[in-house]
């Protein structure tokens, strides 16, 4: 349950929100390799990143690698888990694979949430279970999970319908099929880990890359119908970062917002689990903070009295097809549920027919399923 508090003084609103996540319906991460945020931030080579993307996201400034997770494949490893399960090399599935169903897409997949990987330079006809053109499986977590490869199984059914060609991307979008979780690795040159013609500059590469495989997403319906993209790095260079992670979402505060709040990929783990709902929390998840001061917040915004005299009220950030519950009171103690709204879209406006009678009231929205 949802509950907001906002206070009438002398029939002015003030508004107060606590943090918590709004109604995302599909869910991008796009994981980049080996720099700090220091490589990007204010970067000459990355023109699109900074002049583009950061004035629209959301950002973090302080979101690190977990502390002394090194090399890569442990780090992806996180991104799914909330746990490197002891490994720190960068071995391949036929030695690190985990027997284990306590891991993001299997609680997604156990709740009947879809989800995909987009991986680039793959074929799609097999498992990529061995490292093939400028593909690493390293860099595909999915690869060490053995309900997904059905233990290194390279025609395992389910692990080839979850583990696509990102080429088949550009499709989904169009089509609107794109499933609600979608993880996407762009190969060793365009996720910026290896130094490659023509730009011969890694910061480059990915922004290069960036600015033409963007547009793609922002332009399609799981976009812009509350959809979330989350950009970061695997992990620092020479050391844990920080790496950065920057929102991009019709959701976020966006306008360049940032914060200094200290984040690992456990963060960004339980922001994902909180969203769809899934649980119980992996691994350190459960020790970190989400990520959910880079949305808008739910919030109650005054508009005012109508002519009757009620004070009408418009609850913003709110979960389409809940019902939407505005309660008053006048000491904090005892609440009065005064309305109660269901909405299809992501604001409803509320009023209070009895505002008249009182000189303060406060009121909180709760929302409930």
């Amino acid at each position: 349950m949802k509950v907001l508090l906002s206070a009438l003084a002398l029939m002015v609103a003030v508004a107060a929100s606590a943090n918590i996540l709004p109604p995302v319906q599909t869910v991008f991460i796009i994981v980049l390799e080996n720099h700090n945020w220091s490589d990007i931030e204010g970067s000459a080579s990355a023109p699109y990143f900074n002049g583009t993307l950061l004035p629209m996201g959301s950002h973090c400034e302080q979101y690190y690698n977990p502390p002394s997770q090194h090399p890569s494949e442990p780090n992806y490893l996180w991104l799914e888990a909330g746990t490197n399960f002891g490994i720190l090399d960068n071995n391949p599935p036929a030695i690190n694979h985990q027997n284990t169903g306590a891991h993001l897409t299997t609680q997604l997949w156990t709740a009947d949430i879809s989800w995909k990987a987009y991986q680039e330079d793959i074929d799609g006809n097999t498992v990529p279970l061995v490292d093939t053109n400028a593909y690493v499986a390293r860099h595909d977590p999915f690869m060490f999970f053995d309900d997904i490869t059905g233990t290194n199984n390279p025609l395992y059914p389910y692990g080839l319908a979850h583990i696509r060609p990102y080429t088949e991307l550009a499709g989904d979008l169009t089509n609107n099929t794109v499933a609600r979780y979608n993880f996407i690795t762009p190969n060793l040159c365009d996720d910026g880990h290896d130094t490659c013609a023509p730009e011969e500059d890694s910061v480059h590469q990915i922004d290069d890359w960036l600015a033409s495989q963007l547009p793609m997403i922002f332009n399609s319906p799981a976009y812009t119908n509350n959809g979330a993209i989350f950009i970061t790095w695997d992990e620092g260079l020479n050391d844990d970062g920080p790496i950065g992670l920057i929102l991009l979402s019709p959701l976020a505060r966006g306008g360049g917002y940032s914060n200094s709040q200290h984040y690992t990929h456990s963060s960004l783990l339980r922001t994902v689990q909180e969203i769809f709902n899934v649980s119980p929390l992996l691994g350190d998840a459960a020790n970190a903070a989400d990520l959910s001061d880079l949305f808008a917040q739910f919030s109650v915004q005054p508009l005012g009295r109508s002519t009757n005299g009620a004070f009408r009220m418009n609850i913003t950030t709110v979960q389409p097809y809940t019902t939407n519950i505005l309660e008053a009171s006048t000491n904090l103690l005892a609440w009065t549920a005064i309305s109660t709204n269901w909405s299809s879209s992501n604001s409803v406006l509320v009023q209070d027919t009895g505002a008249t009678n009182y000189n303060r009231r406060f009121y909180r929205a709760r929302q409930v399923p």
